[in-house]
């Protein structure tokens, strides 16, 4: 046993040793990345001097580390991918890749990695890319400290800055999205890790996530993104700690949960959307300890949603706070604070003594009739909701919140 142990170190010591780095560049011996590829043996590192490089689709098919010194620019001169990489244990690291191809049917991507595992992209640039980093079929992968850029005016002319698809035991971290369709998109991928990342003025999606169950996205930033969030199809999802702003528009929302199940959505800030949170057709979730601040609405729940549980949330300065679509109540609204609740609290506890609804008539007539929009801040209005609250009539009877705070919660 002890011979064979030995004898395992000397095979990895030997590995250690043969492993060199060969420099890449104009002045250099080997002048082009896939020349230095077909020398370099599994386990080499490639370090790419700074200059401009031109080279059409770079294929890598052997585990090797590419590093690049100052941001050397692998140009896809608008017509290529850049790289594809097909192999265990590639790390990309300090390169700068832009103006990949634009072909709607090939996914031309600058970094594509298909069928791999144990690889790390960190540290890269990327501009005006069609796909920026695309997975397919792969696992145990790090994105890692990348910034993302596009300007493309239509959704005809970009894809997705991070793109995956039928992955598992992904990690998203720090990476810096902005100008694609959606910043991040998720379908069929498992087991993975969204984390401190930024995403801005994508034309779509700020996050795109479908049939991908039992991942977590912590810490994030979704800004001024055309639709906001869509999270749908999904189960097990842990959604903690994010911030949802100004995801504004007649279709966009902080975020939408479309037949989601079994998740919790925690710690959240949502503040100046049009919608914060828009739910249907979902179960089993926990809503609690978010702040929703000066939406124009902060919570759509439709009747298609059944055993969720809406607790321990500030709701304040938004312009409806609560609607829905139905009259029959099949979730649970408890402890939460609203600042429009005029109860009072005699006991001193810092609970309500008298429940609140905080579904309005006035938010049941926009919703079934938008039109109805431009009344606002009317006398009328302020009178059919006083009516309501003294005789319910549209609004459902046994939507209340029983026992409301009567002081927001400090989540810092």
């Amino acid at each position: 046993m002890k011979r064979s142990i030995f004898f395992i170190g000397l095979v990895l010591i030997s590995l250690a040793v043969r492993a060199t780095t060969i420099p890449v560049g104009a002045r250099e011996t080997i002048k082009s990345i896939k020349e230095a590829i077909r020398t370099a043996e599994a386990g080499d590192t490639l370090l790419i001097r700074p200059g401009i490089y031109r080279e059409g689709n770079i294929i890598l098919q052997k585990q090797l580390v590419i590093l690049g010194e100052d941001y050397p620019v692998l140009d896809g001169e608008n017509q290529y991918e850049i790289f594809t990489i097909h192999a265990q244990g590639v790390v990309i690291q300090g390169l700068k890749f832009m103006d990949t191809g634009i072909a709607s049917i090939s996914d031309l991507a600058a970094i594509k990695i298909l069928e791999s595992s144990k690889v790390r992209i960190q540290g890269n640039r990327f501009e005006n890319t069609f796909f920026g980093i695309y997975l397919a079929n792969s696992s145990h992968v790090w994105i890692e400290n990348n910034q993302l850029q596009s300007q493309a005016e239509s959704e005809h002319q970009i894809g997705n800055g991070i793109h995956l698809w039928k992955c598992d035991h992904i990690t998203i971290d720090n990476n810096q999205i902005r100008g694609h369709r959606d910043g991040i998109y998720f379908e069929f991928v498992t087991n993975s890790l969204i984390t401190n990342n930024h995403s801005e003025g994508n034309m779509r999606y700020g996050l795109h996530f479908m049939f991908s169950h039992n991942d977590e996205y912590r810490n994030n930033t979704f800004i001024d993104n055309g639709a906001g969030v869509a999270v749908m199809y999904t189960k097990g999802v842990t959604m903690v700690n994010n911030t949802f702003q100004h995801n504004w528009g007649s279709s966009s929302y902080g975020l939408l949960l479309k037949d989601i199940r079994d998740s919790f959505v925690t710690d959240n800030t949502f503040i100046e959307n049009s919608v914060g949170i828009f739910m249907e057709g979902s179960s089993r979730n926990e809503i609690k300890n978010n702040s929703f601040n000066q939406n124009g609405y902060a919570l759509k729940l439709q009747a298609s949603c059944d055993d969720n549980v809406i607790a321990r949330n500030n709701f304040q300065q938004n312009t409806f706070d609560l609607v829905t679509n139905g009259s029959l109540v099949l979730n649970k609204i408890d402890s939460n604070y609203w600042d429009r609740y005029e109860g009072y609290d005699l006991n001193r506890d810092q609970v309500g003594d008298v429940p609140y609804r905080p579904i309005s008539m006035y938010g049941t007539i926009v919703e079934r009739m938008p039109q109805a929009i431009l009344l606002w801040r009317s006398f009328l209005v302020f009178l059919l909701d006083r009516a309501e609250r003294a005789i319910p009539v549209l609004t459902p009877e046994n939507l209340m919140d029983q026992v409301p705070a009567m002081r927001p919660y400090d989540f810092n």
